[in-house]
């Protein structure tokens, strides 16, 4: 009898009756489809998160339901035939495959063979579910509706190529297991559309920024300057440029000898600081630790001294400033201006600014709307700004409609109720917000002094709201900008090493 045949018998001999049939048939197709199937994406022909949900998820599960209904089904045929085990095998199977042989039946090797394939067949099966439920395409598209938001932005942001994972659930078993029970009940929770709208950042559940962040970001080696400019636009007809030109302070403070911005994140230092309901955003007071170990305590001016609940109160670290360091939404008058500097959208077109703004402002029900609202409200406009519209001009505003509409899917997405402000970042300081929740005058210490608030104990400024990326005092108009900030820069660092 060859290989083929045997095998045929072994299943004949297991269809007993219709249960044990529909677990042989089950098994057997999921198998064979989970091969083929796994064939296809390694070689690139599926790559769909759905796709991969059936053949990492379904197909083993439809798997181990098969293998289960066999043996229920010979059970069952066992207690319709009141007879013994070793007469219904040798019924089933031929008295040849039962028969006592050394190492053991012929039945009983042909049995421990499938299992081990089984085996084998699941613990694969789980490592490439496993593997799979790791990638960010998983992560962004599995549940689209819910993640969309977050997926748009990922795909943009500074780290399109760092896992989700790598953030979101950190190193070790522990870890793992926690997200994957996290997983299932954001699943269940999709599954009967019970979850809220927009999506609460995990601020309490992200793992320490020392296990996460600092795989990559050493603050510890952050040395000097890092000059970034900024430029805004004008409301005006030419949507005319301005800029403000920051020179960063980028160091911990303990190799310059002067606090930079990640004094506050640096390994010898510490501040811990405690916050209204946990958002982060209102300081009930903040604590720095001094030389000699003690703590210093600015606590809210007028605030009536309570004990903050210990799950309010934290350790700083890169998140608190970074909060987001990924799914970045942007502000409308920062996206533009953005846009404008990059040359998406055309200030060849009178009062751009102003017209794009006014189209992405207004609140929509919902994407389609939007689209054909900023189309609308663009086209209306330059009807009457450009009566007289070139082809040109034409394909200048064609190519800011583009742009325009580009920004809102980014950034807005109603059906998560994600708008304008929803996720604010903590980098700047707007509304307040980001720097100074802690560095203003409302929290003071026991002698009444106030947190420092000055602008330059985190940057200095070589242009603010200028015609020119670099203004200096003692630069003639026709001075090369390159050469005017390398001499400030030097005098600078003179300046601070005295």
């Amino acid at each position: 009898m060859t290989l083929v045949e045997r095998y045929r018998a072994f299943v004949r001999g297991l269809s007993v009756n219709p249960v044990g049939r529909a677990g042989v048939v089950l098994t057997t197709s999921s198998f064979l489809t989970f091969l083929f199937m796994e064939l296809l994406r390694l070689l690139g022909v599926l790559t769909n998160a759905y796709i991969g949900l059936i053949t990492y998820l379904l197909l083993p599960a439809l798997f181990v339901v098969g293998l289960a209904l066999i043996p229920l089904g010979w059970w069952l045929y066992r207690k319709a035939r009141a007879r013994a085990d070793r007469e219904l095998l040798a019924e089933r199977f031929s008295p040849d495959a039962v028969a006592p042989r050394p190492g053991g039946s012929r039945l009983f090797v042909t049995v421990a063979v499938f299992t081990l394939v089984n085996l084998l067949f699941l613990s694969v099966a789980s490592m490439r579910m496993l593997t799979f439920m790791d990638t960010p395409v998983f992560c962004g598209t599995a549940c689209h509706k819910v993640m969309h938001p977050e997926w748009a932005t990922y795909q943009v942001s500074p780290h399109a190529r760092v896992r989700c994972v790598d953030c979101h659930v950190g190193e070790g078993a522990g870890a793992l297991v926690s997200s994957k029970l996290n997983g299932a009940r954001q699943m269940f929770l999709a599954m009967f559309n019970a979850y809220e709208r927009p999506v609460p950042t995990p601020v309490r559940q992200l793992r320490p920024a020392r296990e996460t962040c600092e795989k990559c970001h050493w603050p510890d080696k952050f040395y000097g300057y890092r000059q970034q400019v900024r430029v805004h636009y004008g409301m005006d007809r030419d949507s005319t440029p301005r800029y403000t030109t920051l020179n960063l302070k980028i160091d911990t403070g303990e190799a310059a000898g002067h606090a930079g911005i990640h004094w506050h994140v640096a390994e010898a230092n510490a501040v811990r600081y405690a916050s209204a309901e946990d958002e982060r955003e209102e300081m009930l007071w903040v604590e720095v630790r001094q030389k000699d170990g003690t703590w210093r305590r600015f606590t809210r001016r007028g605030r009536p001294v309570t004990v903050a609940p210990e799950e309010w109160q934290r350790t700083l670290d890169c998140v608190d400033c970074h909060n987001r360091a990924t799914h970045i939404y942007e502000e409308p008058d920062a996206a533009v201006d953005e846009r404008l500097r990059r040359g998406l959208m055309d200030r060849s077109l009178p009062f751009v600014r102003r017209e794009v703004l006014g189209a992405l402002l207004p609140d929509y029900p919902d994407r389609d709307a939007a689209m054909a609202g900023i189309a609308a409200r663009l086209e209306g406009a330059y009807s009457r700004l450009l009566p007289e519209m070139t082809a040109t001009q034409r394909q200048a505003l064609e190519k800011t409609i583009t742009a325009t509409q580009a920004v809102y899917n980014r950034n807005i997405h109603p059906l998560m109720a994600v708008r304008w402000g929803t996720y604010p970042s903590h980098l700047d300081h707007r509304r307040d917000g980001g720097c100074f929740r802690c560095h203003n005058q409302e929290l003071v210490d026991a002698t009444g002094a106030a947190v420092p608030h000055d602008c330059t104990l985190c940057h200095s400024f070589l242009a603010y709201d200028s015609a020119r990326p670099y203004q200096f005092l003692d630069a003639p108009a026709d001075d090369d900008p390159e050469a005017a900030m390398h001499r400030y820069l030097r005098e600078e660092f003179i300046r601070q090493g005295e």
